[in-house]
């Protein structure tokens, strides 16, 4: 690349040169990966099952779920927080991850 071609960065605002910007991007890219950790720390995947660890009273299903009940293949939604979960009888059940345990 030549020293004289400059890329809008706009995160800070500025134009910075490309070759800035190609390490730039190279090195956040391992940042942007969410990490989503069960209550006692263990590292959550796609696909994992999981046990809850407390009583969970489901809303707009009038339903509890159980502590120690297993959910099959989580996905991850991109929030630290979250996973998305099935489950029968109760449709687009969404965690927090502080609630369930890796098994």
């Amino acid at each position: 690349m030549a020293d004289d071609e400059y890329v809008y960065d706009e995160a800070t605002g500025e134009w910075i040169s490309a070759a800035d910007a190609a390490a730039k991007a190279g090195a956040g890219s391992d940042d942007d990966a969410v990490v989503v950790r069960d209550s006692v720390g263990n590292v959550l995947n796609d696909g994992d099952q999981v046990t809850l660890i407390k009583d969970l009273t489901v809303k707009g299903a009038g339903q509890t779920l159980k502590r120690g009940t297993l959910i099959k293949s989580i996905r991850l939604t991109g929030d630290a927080q979250e996973i998305d979960c099935k489950f029968d009888g109760i449709k687009g059940l969404v965690l927090r991850a502080e609630f369930v345990r890796k098994r």
